[in-house]
Parts: structure tokens; C-alpha cells; sequence
């Protein structure tokens, strides 16, 4: 995933926003000839890097070493020291330490099925969170007019002739919430994320009908009750009224930062956390 960020520090605050792990890099004491001067900094994310330390091969070895960090998902400081010699293909004939600040992050991902009108007003609101989205469709024409407007770094969309396929594809611990146009396909993807016992959140929108019957042909098919419970519909807060997309959508939202903040587990306490942000709501249900 790449950032629209030039310099480290608009970087490194779209890293903290998208909760992405990253590396802060910084020259430190410097002797004798050197491409940049102490205090210079870079920032390098597993798939991109940003600003530069004199680039040439000693910077390609930073990012190598920085990412050899990152996989150790660890928040951690290292200091090597780099002389720009023969070695390094630099013939400056100075030496500088480098600083290495690793910051993991932990994001949660979350995987949209279906592109119709509701997931088009939800997936705005939660790539402003801490979230890595995958907004997946069997419409390939849809995605391609989503597409036609530029989406935050951290959405990809995905077309899939059976989205239910990818369910067994999602990073561990993902989130699932499906909406799609098809209730079979719902239904398919149920039981597809049901089967995974890492899946934390498996939500689908539709009436209490739909859900009881859903449930029905789950235990027909030899599911466990408790493994049906997990099945989370109709989803979104009850509190919040309204029938319009982006309505539907600001509540299952409400709902998905309860699960980002889950020390919060109280009825009274969700309630308080809910009225803090009304003004943003609002603004948000306004600006449709």
C-alpha cells in the first residue's frame, strides 16, 4: 500500500491515522564526507519509503535494514554504523550511525462484501479509522466506477467471480461485514466466515427474518449453536434511526468502533461514547 505523502512527517502521520507499522530513520553523528548532514530523517513502511538520506546504495541498505525490523513486529531503536566506503559503492569517505525507531501498529482488517449503496456511504466513514479495508464485488463494473474516483490508501478493491472464495484468503482475526445484492451469495459468505473460528466479527445486514432464517439453514447444515451466535444481524446500533444509506451506514459504524475500543463494554459506557461523538454523526448524515 502506498501513501500520498512526500515528506516523513506528512508520512508518518498518515502512518499513525491508518495505524501502519513503520520506520523512522535518522542520521545521527556523521564524520568526513556524507550525502546529507546529521538530523536528516526518512521514514520507510513495508511497501514504501519517503524523503531520503543522500539515496545511492547506502540509503538502499537502510530501507533493507528497516524492513528486516518491521517483520520483527516489535517496537524497538537500533543504531548501526554505515562508513561510505568501496563496500557501500559510495566514495564519499566519510561514516555516519544511523538510528533505527521501529513503531508497529496493530490494524485491524475488515473485508466489505458487496458495492451497492449502503457500503458506498460506509466505506468513507471507516477509512478514517485504524482500519485496512478489502471492498469486494463479483461486479467487475461496479468496483470499476468506484474505482474511477480515488480511494484512501487504505481501501483496495477486489472483483471475485465467488467472493465467497476469499473468505479462507483474509489475514487472521479479520472482520467480515456483508451486504451484498444477493441473498444466496450472503448465505455463502456466512457460512464461509462461520467456518473460520479466527474471524472476531461476522456481520450482515438484512431484517430479523432474514437473520432467523439464515440461522435455520445454518443449523441444518450441522453448525453449532454457539458458532450460529457469532453470526452478527441485523447490524448497527438500534439507537441510531433512519432508513437512508448513509443513516444505515453512521450505525454499523457506531457499532465497529465499539469493537475497536473494547474496554468499552458496557451498555451505559457505549451509550457515553456515542453521545461524544454525535457532532461528528451529524456532520456526516448533513453531508450526504
Amino acid at each position: 500500500m502506498s501513501l500520498p505523502a512526500k515528506t516523513w512527517f506528512d508520512a508518518l502521520y498518515q502512518c499513525q491515522q491508518q495505524g501502519k507499522s513503520y520506520v523512522l530513520v535518522t542520521l545521527l553523528a556523521t564524520a568526513g564526507s556524507t550525502p546529507r548532514n546529521g538530523g536528516t530523517k526518512m521514514l520507510v513502511c513495508d511497501d514504501s519509503a519517503f524523503d531520503t538520506i543522500g539515496g545511492g546504495h547506502l540509503e538502499f541498505e537502510v530501507i533493507k535494514q528497516a524492513r528486516t525490523l518491521l517483520q520483527e513486529k516489535t517496537t524497538a531503536q537500533k543504531v548501526e554504523h554505515y562508513p561510505l566506503s568501496s563496500k557501500l559503492g559510495q566514495c564519499c569517505g566519510g561514516a555516519t550511525n544511523v538510528l533505527f525507531e521501529t513503531f508497529t501498529q496493530h490494524t485491524q482488517h475488515i473485508a466489505i462484501y458487496g458495492a451497492g449503496h449502503v457500503s458506498k456511504a460506509l466505506v468513507p466513514i471507516l477509512a478514517q479509522l485504524p482500519l485496512q479495508i478489502s471492498w469486494i464485488d463479483n461486479r467487475q463494473g461496479m468496483l470499476d466506477e468506484i474505482a474511477q474516483q480515488a480511494q484512501p490508501n487504505n481501501v483496495k478493491l477486489l472483483a471475485s467471480e465467488h467472493p465467497a472464495d476469499t473468505v479462507a484468503t483474509l489475514p487472521n482475526g479479520s472482520w467480515a461485514m456483508i451486504m451484498t445484492h444477493s441473498h444466496q451469495l450472503d448465505f455463502d459468505l456466512v457460512e464461509a466466515a462461520l467456518r473460520r473460528e479466527d474471524m472476531t466479527f461476522v456481520g450482515m445486514i438484512g431484517s430479523d427474518t432474514k437473520a432467523r432464517r439464515f440461522r435455520t439453514r445454518l443449523s441444518h447444515r450441522e453448525f453449532e449453536p454457539q458458532n450460529i451466535q457469532r453470526l452478527v444481524s441485523p447490524v448497527g446500533l438500534l439507537d441510531i434511526p433512519g432508513k437512508r444509506p448513509v443513516e444505515v451506514a453512521v450505525s454499523m459504524a457506531a457499532q465497529l468502533i465499539q469493537l475497536l475500543e473494547p474496554e468499552k463494554t458496557s451498555r451505559s459506557q457505549q451509550k457515553q461514547a456515542w453521545r461524544e461523538n454525535t457532532q461528528l454523526i451529524q456532520s456526516l448524515v448533513t453531508t450526504e
